[in-house]
């Protein structure tokens, strides 16, 4: 069994009509995805809204959080600054977080030995297991499989890649070096099935807010060696790996819209993010049409 679970999903934030957390929400939607089939959950991270949250949120909302559920809560708290992300490290650690969430240094594009430095750093600030999120097309840099090793091996709370880089091949390799006990999560729900197959052990997932059952299935049939079915499971996942964000509507805006319609006052995202096109309703209509909480809720 995977350390986090397999099916975990990074949550949105929920936001009141006057665009202030609402952590009343955040622990209801908490308890409501775990019941869907969540087996742990990351919060405060880009789905969750990071970039617009203050510190003092995001503490608040692991805290939230991870008082209202009995899975692991992962905590977001990156940053692009070494003195921010080792600080706030602490303080989600405090707040109550089973594990720590960090991703490369964005923007300011670090070396690749500023990258292992500052992961080092994150890792020395606290006792929580450490995943890190390598997303190359939003930080600007892809960590070399090397320096991932490296940091694995030399700071042994680091147990695990949420993996977004979109090159399994490359996974593979890093999978068949890696410590014992270093996992990879999917961080591209698309690439889920392609990642298992090279040893990845489950999903930090976005269309897991409503395909929770189905992604449990997939891993399942993968699991007991049922090739086909996984295969038929993640095509019918398809129409929500195309939902989940699209140039005109990024994620979280579709997610944020889909879970209203479910009934979860989530409320809208904040700016930039907060517009939604017209279409997007019908879209999300025909989607949950396809998913089981999506048939059982009349869609």
């Amino acid at each position: 069994m995977a350390r986090f679970g397999r099916v975990i999903t990074a949550m949105v934030t929920p936001f009141n009509s006057n665009g202030m957390l609402d952590l009343d929400a955040a622990q209801s939607l908490a308890r409501w995805l775990v019941a869907q089939g969540n087996e742990g959950l990351v919060v405060a991270g880009t789905t969750g809204e990071a970039p617009t949250l203050t510190h003092e949120e995001q503490i608040d909302l692991v805290s939230a959080v991870a008082e209202a559920v009995d899975v692991p809560v992962i905590a977001g708290a990156g940053s692009n600054d070494r003195k921010a992300a080792t600080q706030l490290t602490k303080q989600v650690t405090d707040a109550g977080a089973s594990a720590v969430l960090t991703v490369t240094p964005y923007y300011n594009r670090p070396s690749q030995a500023g990258i292992k430095q500052h992961f080092l750093a994150v890792a020395n600030s606290t006792d929580l297991p450490i995943i890190i999120y390598d997303i190359p097309v939003r930080t600007g840099r892809k960590v070399e499989t090397q320096i991932l090793l490296e940091v694995a091996y030399e700071a042994q709370n680091v147990v695990g890649l949420k993996d977004a880089a979109g090159d399994p091949a490359e996974t593979a390799q890093l999978i068949a070096q890696a410590p014992s006990g270093f996992e990879v999560y999917s961080g591209d729900d698309s690439m889920t099935l392609p990642l298992l197959s090279v040893g990845a052990v489950g999903v930090i997932g976005v269309a897991t807010h409503w395909t929770a059952a189905e992604h449990r299935n997939m891993f399942d049939a993968w699991q007991r060696g049922d090739i086909a079915e996984a295969q038929q499971t993640n095509r019918d996942l398809l129409a929500s790996y195309d939902y989940e964000s699209r140039p005109d509507a990024p994620n979280p805006t579709p997610t944020k819209l889909l879970l209203r319609m479910l009934g979860q006052p989530v409320g809208s995202c904040r700016p930039p993010l907060d517009h939604e096109p017209s279409y997007l309703r019908a879209h999300a209509q025909a989607v949950l049409a396809t998913c089981l909480v999506g048939q059982n809720a009349g869609f």
